[in-house]
C-alpha cells in the first residue's frame, strides 16, 4: 500500500439524515430519481460544468462527490475538502482526472464504474475503423451538399478494405478484447501489446499475436487502436518517434484518452503523408480540439467525434446504477465493490 492508510468505510448514516451527495453533471432521469429517493442529492439541472470554485464549495459540504471526466479533482481541490467528504464516486471508468493517492491520504475513498462501457466503446472503435478506412463521413456529406453531380465512377471515393489487414491493439483489457472479437469477425488479424500477456485461452480464442515490444508491433500493423488507460506511464505512449514507425498507409484510432497520443506529431505526420488517416473520439485538451486536426477533418484525412464512445442510454444508466451501489454500500459501512487504489493504476 506504499505506506498509505487504509480507507475508512462510511459509518451508517442516522435515519434522521440522508448523506449529502453532490453530482457535478446532469445524469439520466432514472438515475437522478433513484438518487433523490436514496440520498440528499444535489443535482446539476443545467448540465454546465462546475468551476473549480464550485467544486471546492461542494467538497466542503458533501458527504459524497459524484464527478465525471470533465472535473479535475487535484491536490488543490482535495485540500479544501470538508471533514464529511469520505467518498468520491466517479461517474465513469477512467480516474486519471482524480488524484487517487491524495484522496486516500485524506481518508477519502475513490470508486469508478468498470465493465459497463466495454461493449459500447468497442462498437464505436470498430465504427471508427470502418468510417476512416471507407471514408464514410466524406461520403455522407456528398449528397446533402449536392455534390453528387457526376454519379458513380470506378475511381471515385476509394477507401481501403479492412479484411486481411493487421490490427494492432494497444491495451488488451476488457475493451481491447471486445474490440478484438469484433475485428476478428471482420477478417482482421489481431495483434496486441499489453503490460501483461493475456491468458493463453483468450489469446487462442482471438487468434491474437502478442508483442512484448510496442515498437515492433507498430512497424508491422495496418491499423492501430488505442484502448489503454491514461496513466503517467502511458502519457504520449504513441510519441512522435513511435508514430514514425507506422506504415504510410496506416490508420490510427483512439477511443481511450487523448493524452496517450502526441496529437501534434500525429497531425504533422498525416499532413506529410507519412500516416494515412486517423479516427479520434478523445483529445489531449478536450473539449478544445487542435485546429490542425479540424483542418485535416475538413479535408477528409481525419474523423473526429465528440467523446461519444460510451454514449448509449444503456451504458449511462448502468454507470449510474454502479455509482448508486458504491455509495449505498459505502454508507452502509461496507467496502464498495468498485474501490480504486493507487496500486491499481
Amino acid at each position: 500500500m506504499s505506506g498509505l492508510p487504509e480507507p475508512v468505510m462510511g459509518e451508517k448514516m442516522s435515519l434522521k439524515r440522508k448523506p449529502l451527495v453532490v453530482v457535478t453533471r446532469r445524469l439520466p432521469d432514472a438515475v437522478e430519481t433513484r438518487m433523490r429517493e436514496l440520498f440528499d442529492a444535489r443535482l446539476n439541472h443545467d448540465d454546465a460544468p462546475l468551476s473549480p470554485d464550485r467544486i471546492a464549495a461542494a467538497m466542503r459540504e458533501a458527504d459524497v462527490l459524484v464527478p465525471t471526466v470533465t472535473d479535475k479533482i487535484d491536490a488543490g481541490l482535495l485540500a479544501q475538502a470538508g471533514p464529511n467528504l469520505r467518498l468520491i464516486a466517479n461517474f465513469g471508468n477512467g480516474v486519471d482526472h482524480i488524484d487517487v493517492g491524495g484522496a486516500l491520504e485524506r481518508g477519502i475513498t475513490v470508486t469508478n464504474t468498470p465493465g459497463v462501457l466495454t461493449e459500447d466503446t468497442a462498437d464505436m472503435t470498430m465504427a471508427l475503423i470502418l468510417a476512416v478506412a471507407r471514408r464514410v463521413p466524406e461520403g455522407a456529406r456528398i449528397i446533402p451538399d449536392d455534390d453528387w453531380t457526376t454519379g458513380w465512377s470506378p475511381t471515385w471515393m476509394l477507401g481501403r478494405r479492412i479484411t486481411g489487414k493487421r490490427l494492432g491493439i494497444v491495451g488488451m483489457g476488457r475493451i481491447g478484447q471486445a474490440l478484438a472479437r469484433r475485428a476478428k469477425a471482420f477478417g482482421l488479424q489481431i495483434h496486441y501489446h499489453n503490460r501483461r500477456r493475456v491468458p493463453a485461452a483468450i489469446e487462442a480464442g482471438l487468434e491474437a499475436t502478442y508483442w512484448e515490444s510496442l515498437d515492433q508491433m507498430l512497424a508491422r500493423v495496418d491499423i492501430v487502436s488505442v484502448n489503454c488507460p491514461h496513466t503517467p506511464a502511458t502519457y504520449h505512449l504513441l510519441s512522435a518517434r513511435r508514430l514514425k514507425l507506422l506504415k504510410p498507409e496506416a490508420i490510427v484510432v483512439n477511443t481511450a484518452r487523448g493524452e496517450v497520443i502526441d496529437e501534434n506529431a500525429l497531425a504533422r505526420l498525416i499532413e506529410a503523408g507519412e500516416i494515412s488517416a486517423a479516427g479520434l473520439d478523445v483529445f489531449e485538451q478536450e473539449p478544445a480540439v487542435s485546429p490542425r486536426l479540424i483542418k485535416l477533418a475538413k479535408s477528409g484525412k481525419v474523423v473526429l467525434l465528440p467523446h461519444m464512445g460510451s454514449a448509449t442510454f444503456e451504458s449511462r444508466i448502468d454507470m449510474g446504477e454502479k455509482v448508486i451501489i458504491n455509495i449505498k454500500t459505502f454508507m452502509d459501512g461496507h467496502r464498495p465493490p468498485d474501490r480504486i487504489l493507487p496500486s491499481m493504476l
